[in-house]
């Protein structure tokens, strides 16, 4: 009996140490996850916070899955802005109704659109900025590979000239109308030298050849449809199957990922995750 209580004497601690083991490992796990959580949570609160402020209609539009996937996509965007010049507007700039530039406004460095074998041009006053210029001709080139010669209708204007295209807008066709049709001078994507209009500037676009390979390939060489149909309480535009906007394809990638391809709800969230 004496020989049983000390074999349960000795064995009793043993089988005590080696419950404690596990609870010890066990909370150095949750210390360090814990530790690894408080690290990252300031992005994740900030996260929240911006999309918490957007509109109802933008929240219903946003799919993420993982926010930690979200964060990093984001961040490889950011970071993908600053390769483009950084002595101008910000590729990324949000320009709308609410959000206009100022009117002495002007891309530096525009590049005049001259004829040349990659695509055509139906006016001799087009330009864009530097980057969206080349982005065109590898656009260009890769509808050119498959028997399509894009049209460059339409591209940067000026203040002033925006200006007088409303104006004339207005006495065609009234205010409200004008507004779903054309933008406020300051408030029109085309100050920023990024933006084209393809082809017949009419819906008809959308039915042509150009216009069909445009839309399902824009996106792999930077460009984004700025006035997608079904939107236009959003982006305050009508449908305009012509108007494209370089953003750059890193941005494309990211809107057609969480924002449900619509630019504008990108935009958005950037503008508002910047200036957070």
């Amino acid at each position: 009996m004496l020989r049983k209580s000390v074999v349960f004497a000795v064995f009793v601690p043993i089988v005590l140490m080696a419950c404690t083991k596990p609870a010890k490992a066990d909370a150095s796990l949750q210390k360090a996850q814990s530790g690894t959580e408080a690290a990252v949570s300031p992005e994740l609160r900030k996260l929240d916070t911006v999309l918490s402020v957007m509109s109802e209609r933008a929240k219903e539009a946003v799919t993420i899955s993982s926010k930690k996937e979200f964060l990093s996509d984001l961040e490889a965007v950011l970071t993908a802005e600053k390769k483009y010049r950084s002595d101008d507007l910000p590729l990324y700039t949000l320009i709308d109704k609410k959000n206009p530039v100022s009117a002495d406004y002007v891309p530096k460095d525009l590049v005049p659109l001259v004829k040349n074998d990659l695509f055509s041009i139906n006016r001799n006053d087009l330009s864009l900025r530097p980057d969206a210029y080349e982005a065109l001709k590898e656009l260009s080139a890769a509808a050119l590979s498959d028997g399509i010669k894009i049209l460059v209708s339409s591209t940067y204007r000026s203040y002033k000239y925006q200006e007088n295209l409303f104006n004339y807008w207005v006495s065609v066709d009234g205010l409200e109308e004008a507004e779903r049709e054309s933008s406020r001078p300051g408030t029109s994507q085309h100050q920023l030298g990024s933006v084209i209009d393809f082809g017949s500037i009419t819906d008809d676009f959308a039915e042509t050849k150009m216009g069909q390979w445009i839309y399902a390939n824009a996106s792999d060489y930077g460009w984004s449809l700025s006035f997608p149909k079904g939107y236009e309480d959003v982006t305050g535009y009508r449908w305009e199957c012509w108007h494209f906007r370089f953003i750059g394809k890193e941005a494309c990638a990211f809107q057609k990922k969480y924002f449900s391809n619509i630019q504008q709800f990108m935009l958005e969230f950037i503008d508002i995750w910047k200036s957070s």
